[in-house]
């Protein structure tokens, strides 16, 4: 198995420099959408893909997501809306889709994704809801997607939980919602919690999307999610590493999601939503969360470079207040209105803003699959050019979304390869390694050459290598054990075509030096 050089962080923070929104990747976005049937088509429209005006960090960017997961959606018909403002926004990309929408005893939480970014899987709610005041109030559900391009395999397979949770900060509010997170770590443990055949697939990728409610880290239902077992398969991890008490706390402003609206309840001071991901997104390989989970989110800025991860529209300069307009320094006052609008929904609803993070998606490993030295002469020299290149789609991921190709090579006997680890980046052509072939022996030749690695569709990928090393004598050309004029025709022949076999002193090109060489070989004899 190949493993990850200290070295590619270094050479991934130098082609992307610091985290900024950009047009490619895989943006996930968690959003609870305030009783969402219809109406406020052009303020979502407008959160979602309208461009963030000049003078500002972020001037000409937009949320632009790939994938929501939403809570507080109502209906079927909710579903039906909200797809249609996304395809039909001005600036979307039209490829829009939503996995089927499953009925609970309340609100019920959805999922919209974009099919030329992610294939649907399946849907499984893993923890029921029924009525009862003493269990959660509303199913968790799990949806299944991959990446589009890539294997049906487990690297490449995103589960996204999505949860809203029992709001309240009583002893009552928070026991149900342990209840709640108590199905979510277990399901991502391995453990069927709805019935047969809806434990999470050991290796799958996942990240949970909600509104959990909570107030504090402390809290056991946070404590369930993100704490250290035993079983630490279903481990999920805070990316922006802000533990702490959030509920009306100003250290916090940069992060607070609730509650931006002019009708809602006390302004900016919650931190509600969020989304927190697997171990297996953190560890720099593969898909990924693009950021630095170590580093906490800054305490001075929104514009943290160390993190992917926003509350979008919060600037951190509204806490307990209203969301800022005419002064919000991350979207501007058209979109930073448009977020407050999409929350006022009756006459003292506490709306939410969304979150959102990037994921870097796996590298994509390409060569020749077969390497032919042809002939050559006994002694001679023998080498030709293996080139290996990073073939993730950048039209799609982006150069800076595809994750580096780390690998490297190891030959059969009689052949030979470069030592050493390698990295090559998404769009950067490739890499070209000279593989030489043992010609201290007559005989036909053959071997394997081995790129090992982290292309998580093909981690050991297999070139061919044949060659057959001719004669006793270098002037022999033919290889037919005699010298003689038929040998100077046949490389004469060779010569004039640029075969490669006329390349006599194996320097790579075939030039004059070539022909000198060989008529000097053919004066001497054999």
């Amino acid at each position: 198995m190949f493993h990850r050089r200290a070295m590619t962080t270094a050479l991934l923070a130098a082609s992307a420099g610091v985290c900024t929104l950009a047009s490619a990747q895989l943006r996930v976005v968690n959003w609870n959408v305030t009783n969402y049937t219809s109406g406020r088509t052009a303020e979502f429209q407008t959160a979602f893909y309208g461009t963030v005006p000049s003078g500002l960090d972020y001037a000409g960017y937009s949320m632009a997501p790939d994938v929501v997961i939403a809570e507080e959606i109502l209906s079927q018909t909710g579903v039906n809306n909200f797809l249609s403002l996304l395809n039909t926004a001005p600036g979307s990309p039209g490829d829009w889709a939503a996995a089927p929408f499953i009925d609970g005893p309340d609100s019920d939480c959805g999922l919209f994704y974009r099919t030329s970014k992610v294939v649907y899987i399946q849907t499984k709610i893993i923890s029921l809801a029924t009525g009862s005041t003493a269990l959660p109030p509303r199913h968790t559900y799990r949806y299944d997607v991959r990446l589009a391009g890539y294997a049906n395999s487990a690297p490449h397979t995103l589960a996204c939980y999505a949860t809203h949770m029992k709001a309240g900060s009583t002893t009552d509010d928070q026991a149900r919602r342990l209840l709640e997170a108590n199905k979510i770590r277990d399901n991502a443990n391995g453990l069927d919690t709805n019935g047969a055949g809806t434990a999470l697939p050991a290796g799958w990728n996942f990240l949970i999307g909600g509104d959990f409610n909570i107030q504090s880290s402390s809290q056991a239902a946070y404590q369930r999610m993100v704490g250290s077992e035993t079983n630490n398969a279903g481990r999920m991890w805070d990316p922006i590493n802000t533990p702490g008490s959030w509920n009306n706390n100003g250290a916090f402003r940069f992060v607070h999601t609730q509650d931006p609206s002019t009708t809602g309840s006390g302004g900016m001071d919650d931190r509600h939503d969020q989304i927190l991901i697997s171990t297996s997104l953190t560890n720099g390989d593969g898909l990924d969360y693009i950021g630095n989970i170590s580093l906490p989110y800054s305490t001075t800025t929104w514009n943290d470079p160390n993190h992917s991860y926003r509350c979008w529209g919060n600037d951190g300069s509204t806490f307990n207040l209203s969301l800022a307009t005419t002064t919000n320094t991350m979207v501007g006052p058209a979109i930073a209105q448009a977020l407050i609008t999409t929350t006022n929904v009756g006459a003292s609803s506490g709306g939410h803003l969304p979150v959102f993070l990037d994921l870097r998606v796996p590298a994509k490993v390409t060569s020749q699959t077969l390497l032919n030295f042809g002939q050559v002469p006994l002694n001679a020299p023998a080498a030709l050019t293996l080139n290996v290149s990073n073939s993730g789609d950048v039209s799609l991921w982006g150069v800076n979304g595809i994750d580096a190709l780390n690998y490297s090579l190891s030959a059969s006997a009689g052949f030979s390869a470069p030592a050493g680890s390698f990295v090559e980046l998404a769009g950067g052509g490739s890499n070209a390694h000279s593989i030489t072939m043992d010609t201290s022996t007559v005989g036909i030749k053959s071997g394997t050459l081995i790129i090992a690695s982290d292309a998580s569709e093909e981690p050991s990928r297999l070139i061919t290598l044949s060659g057959e090393v001719l004669g006793g004598c270098a002037a022999d050309f033919n290889g037919d054990t005699g010298l003689d004029f038929f040998d100077y025709l046949d490389f004469v022949a060779a010569f004039s075509s640029a075969d490669p076999t006329a390349d006599f002193n194996g320097d790579t090109s075939i030039d004059f030096f070539d022909y000198l060489d060989f008529v000097a070989a053919f004066s001497t004899g054999c």
